[in-house]
Parts: C-alpha cells; sequence; structure tokens
C-alpha cells in the first residue's frame, strides 16, 4: 500500500497545475435526490443545552437490543439538514473542483426543495419527481441511515422522458465527459433505465470514448437476481464507455457473494486480492473499493493501493465516499494513473469529513501538501 510524500506532492503539482482545465470538462449526473437530516443520538442528557452523544454503533445495538420485551426511548438531535443522494453529494463535490455539471433527478418537483438551492447556483439541475428523505445516525465509528423513499418508485424511464426528454437527456448522455449514474439499491426501477438507455440512447452515440462511473450503493437488501441484473447492465455499458464501478468495502464482499468469490475480506490484502478477483468477472476498464483507511483499484489486471486520510472523529461521514468518488473521477478524467487517482479521492474525501466542506482543486492540493502533519 502506497503512502508516499513524493507522490502527494507530485499530485498536488498536477492539480494545480490542471485547474484551468478542470473548468472545461462537463458531467452529466443522476438519478436519486434526498434531504438529509444528519443526526446525532443521546448517550446522557446533562441539560436542556448540554448532552453526550453515543459515539460507536454498538452502542446504540446495545440500547436497542436491551429493550426487547421492553422498551426505550431514543433522542436523537439535529445536527445539520442538507441536500442528500449519492448522486447530489456527488455531483456538487465536482462543480466544487470546477467541473460544468449537469443533475437530472428527484430533488423536488414542480419546484426544488429548498434544501437543493445552493447547489442549483453551481450546476444545471433537473428534477422529475420529489426527494426522498434521510435521518443519518452518525457515529465515529460510522452511520446508521434510515430512509423514506416512497417518491423513489417515480425515476422511471417514462418519467425521465415525460419530464426531462429524450433528446435532452441523449445530448448530455453524448457528449458529457463523465456520466455517473448512482444510487441503483433506492431506486427500484434504474436497472429499466439502463436497459432502455442501452436499448434506445447507446447505439446513436458517436465520437469519442467518455467516461461513466457506477455505484450501486449497498446493495444488500436487493435478492442476488436484481444484483447480477445490474452488473451484466453495467458490463454491457462497456461498449459504449470507459467504465469504473466503484463499491465501499462492505459493497465488494456483497458483490463478491453474488459472483460465487470469498466475501470475507477485511483487511488491505485480502480487500486487495478481493478487488482483483471481481474486476476479472466484470470486463469494465476500472474497479475501485475504498474502504475507510486505504482504496484499491484495478484496471487492465493492474492494482494499486492508497492509503486514506483517516480521522477519528470525523465532523461529518456521510457523502464520504461520494467525495471519493468525484475524486477519483477527476483524476481519471484528468488524466492521471490509478494510484494518483486513488490519491485524490482519498484527498477529497478526507478533507470533506474533517471539514463538512467540499473542497476545490486548489484545496486540494493543500491538502495533499500538509498530509499528514496538520490534518
Amino acid at each position: 500500500m502506497i503512502d508516499s510524500r513524493e507522490l502527494r506532492e507530485q499530485c498536488a503539482q498536477q492539480l494545480a497545475a490542471a485547474a484551468p482545465r478542470v473548468r472545461q470538462l462537463t458531467a452529466f449526473v443522476g438519478l436519486d435526490g434526498f434531504v438529509d437530516d444528519i443526526l446525532r443520538v443521546v448517550d446522557k442528557r446533562e441539560s436542556a443545552e448540554k448532552f453526550t452523544a453515543m459515539s460507536t454503533i454498538p452502542q446504540l445495538a446495545q440500547r436497542i437490543g436491551a429493550a426487547a420485551g421492553k422498551s426505550t426511548n431514543l433522542e436523537v438531535v439535529s445536527h445539520m439538514t442538507k441536500l442528500g443522494g449519492n448522486g447530489p453529494i456527488m455531483a456538487n463535490a465536482l462543480a466544487s473542483f470546477g467541473i460544468r455539471v449537469t443533475y437530472l433527478g428527484i430533488l423536488g418537483y414542480p419546484n426544488l426543495h429548498p434544501v437543493f438551492q445552493d447547489f442549483a447556483k453551481r450546476a444545471e439541475v433537473h428534477s422529475i419527481a420529489e426527494p426522498g428523505y434521510t435521518d443519518a445516525l452518525e457515529f465515529d465509528d460510522g452511520k446508521v441511515m434510515v430512509g423514506k423513499h416512497a417518491s423513489l418508485k417515480e425515476v422511471t424511464w417514462s418519467t425521465i422522458l415525460a419530464r426531462y426528454g429524450k433528446d435532452p437527456f441523449a445530448a448530455r448522455l453524448g457528449h458529457a465527459d463523465l456520466i455517473g449514474f448512482v444510487n441503483w439499491t433506492m431506486l427500484p426501477y434504474m436497472s429499466d433505465v439502463w436497459d432502455a438507455v442501452l436499448k434506445d440512447v447507446c447505439p446513436s452515440l458517436t465520437g469519442r470514448r467518455r467516461r461513466m462511473f457506477f455505484d450501486l450503493a449497498d446493495p444488500e437488501k436487493r435478492t442476488k437476481a436484481d444484483i447480477q441484473r445490474a452488473l451484466d447492465l453495467i458490463v454491457r455499458f462497456q461498449k459504449h464507455f470507459d467504465v469504473t464501478l466503484g463499491l465501499n468495502e462492505k459493497e465488494a464482499n456483497e458483490i463478491a457473494a453474488v459472483l460465487g468469490l470469498p466475501d470475507n475480506a477485511h483487511h488491505v490484502d485480502a480487500i486487495t486480492e478481493l478487488a482483483g478477483g471481481i474486476a476479472a468477472k466484470l470486463p469494465i476498464d476500472s474497479l475501485v473499493v475504498h474502504p475507510t483507511r486505504y482504496a484499491v483499484a484495478v484496471t487492465n489486471g493492474t492494482t494499486s493501493a492508497i492509503k486514506g486520510l483517516f480521522t477519528q472523529k470525523p465532523k461529518i461521514t456521510t457523502g464520504a465516499g461520494d467525495h471519493f468518488n468525484a475524486g477519483f473521477c477527476l483524476g481519471k478524467l484528468l488524466g492521471l494513473d490509478n494510484a494518483q487517482s486513488l490519491l485524490v479521492g482519498v484527498t477529497n474525501s478526507g478533507h470533506y469529513v474533517r471539514t463538512a466542506e467540499s473542497p476545490g482543486v486548489e484545496q486540494l492540493a493543500q491538502t495533499l501538501r500538509q498530509w499528514p502533519n496538520e490534518w
């Protein structure tokens, strides 16, 4: 696993030099949208204004488990309300770099939900339905996402055609430098949308090959057959695009189980081996796995692993993976190799969880130079 000051400085120089070029890049991202309420769970309340929050998920599990056969009361305190969903968070991070982003998703219909107004100022936004809602219980060791998903059933190809249009969709798909389809798990008709795009739009594409990114987003609740169909569709897009599939540690093990691979990998050597195994099963351009402390990428049978910018006390964790994905995609768009692209990804994610802000390219370069002494 690479942890090199020389590589970080080299990457910082390349990012700083590429800042003007970044502003010429375009991205087309979709299709979800959530309003996220970031919450802390009260462990002990000391006064009306002061409390101690539960710091770990096992604390919450123990509290809930002890209530079996009885009852319990849980208090949550809102830390912030923000735009959510893998698509909006990733797209917002890309826009913060200076990339010209078009976003298609469910951000409020017929009017945008207020939480997306700032996002709409930095990206071209098109909304086809009301957003979902997520209560994100955050802990130092992870998060528990509780979602309300009724509106996600409206994300269908027919709704896209009626409320956005085939011609605008085909134009964006045919010209954007990066296309991102994310949060497959939460969108029950996403596979049908992908199938329609492959049949109705992709055969007419012309010009250079461009990049396409997929994130399944925790497919545990979907059936093996559903997941296999999604993977098959993702592979079919490789005919038209250079496809990347991004997975976190949990998702990588879930995909491994579907593909008939060992699915209990939890340290860097095992994850690296697992990433290679998944990549061998899926004939796409790149496979990325990003646990919290490092990240691994496989392209053309070559594997790279980079140490992450980890913190024990994150300011926010919801959206960390989406910021990694945005950073990795930025690296790939700029022609960086896998190791450098991974480094941009972990740096973007690390900056975000420490500050709760999406950095620009210059801030990323600065963070690379400060790491690890000042972080």
